[in-house]
């Protein structure tokens, strides 16, 4: 399918708005820059600089709603871990759709990524926190470049907008980022949440019932069929959520959770890089959602989508995204959470 032609500097303002918004959530914590240490808490403020902040919701992924439902396991995934979601059976489900960026108003067609927030609530009392995202990469692979990125696309007080002589230097002296801009390119955006893969990115670290480690990545691959965005859909702000609703009123919707397995030499720390086709992919059993509502009341709202949140048989990898984001996410989440409870506001926050 192809698209219709844009602009070079419009492309690059949506690009910016990607990486900026929903780059924002990787932050890091360590000192890559000196003297000057680049902490979480100094990223975050770095981009509520950027672009602004509403009180009482998520740094980033502002705008989304709350799910419910449930993981039925087939057993599959006990090949490579022994996490007990894994193992036969039904495990409940809290989670989120959202869109990139600080907005709570941003219109749905403003961003061409959309995210999936899950959190597998473990009969054993162990949780399972994932943060996923509708590309199969992101679009830098280190902290550092992030920052080099926020602050390259940092809006223009005249303009409004990221200044793209700017991004242009940013993404050539930055080669990695091709793949996630040409896949973004690629790849016009469903017409729904329920027809929207979402991935991981990061890789983590599966452990089986025999000790044996595998490197792997997961996504959820949707049962509904595919269909692009409509010109009537754009020009509604609030359409993905309309449509789910909708969805949701004629029945649960239902994705595949899937397992893809690193070969050796693989990556694992470059979330900017695809692994091979042909790699082992395992159908671990089915996510049915039943419910959605507002991220004002729904069980979503508090949930810290911390990926590094794991239950014993999946611990992070070696990428230097993954205690970033866990960082950042928690800044977010500290100061929604206080600004709630001070001006006691009613809506909640929304992912990181």
């Amino acid at each position: 399918m192809n698209r219709a032609p844009i602009c070079v500097p419009c492309r690059l303002a949506v690009i910016a708005a990607v990486v900026g918004c929903a780059g924002a959530a990787f932050a890091w914590t360590a000192g890559w820059l000196t003297p000057k240490r680049l902490d979480a808490p100094h990223i975050v403020n770095t981009f509520e600089a950027n672009y602004g902040i509403h009180a009482g919701f998520r740094r980033n992924h502002a705008k989304g709603l709350c799910l419910e439902g449930e993981f039925e396991s087939n057993g599959n995934g006990a090949q490579v871990s022994r996490a007990a979601v894994f193992a036969p059976g039904s495990t409940p489900v809290i989670g989120r759709f959202a869109i990139p960026g600080s907005n709570p108003s941003a219109p749905d067609a403003s961003s061409p990524v959309r995210s999936m927030a899950l959190m597998f609530q473990l009969h054993d009392g162990e949780q399972w926190r994932t943060g996923m995202n509708s590309t199969p990469v992101f679009v830098v692979r280190n902290p550092k470049q992030f920052y080099e990125q926020l602050v390259a696309s940092k809006p223009d007080p005249a303009t409004g907008k990221p200044d793209p002589a700017k991004l242009d230097a940013f993404f050539k002296s930055n080669p990695e980022t091709l793949p996630f801009r040409n896949w973004v390119k690629a790849h016009p955006l469903p017409s729904s949440f329920a027809n929207t893969a979402f991935y991981s990115i990061n890789a983590f670290i599966a452990t089986d019932a025999a000790g044996n480690r595998h490197a792997v990545r997961w996504e959820t691959v949707p049962e509904t069929a595919y269909a692009p965005e409509t010109a009537a859909q754009k020009s509604n702000p609030d359409f993905l959520a309309d449509d789910l609703d909708a969805r949701l009123a004629s029945g649960p919707l239902r994705w595949h959770l899937v397992l893809t397995v690193a070969a050796p030499g693989d990556p694992t720390n470059d979330a900017t890089r695809q692994w091979p086709a042909g790699r082992e992919r395992i159908d671990a059993g089915t996510l049915v959602l039943r419910h959605a509502e507002p991220q004002s009341n729904g069980q979503c709202r508090d949930v810290n989508y911390d990926p590094t949140i794991l239950p014993d048989g999946l611990k992070p990898s070696d990428d230097p995204l993954l205690a970033a984001r866990s960082a950042a996410y928690s800044v977010s989440f500290n100061r929604r959470t206080h600004e709630e409870a001070t001006f006691a506001q009613p809506h909640g926050g929304t992912q990181p």
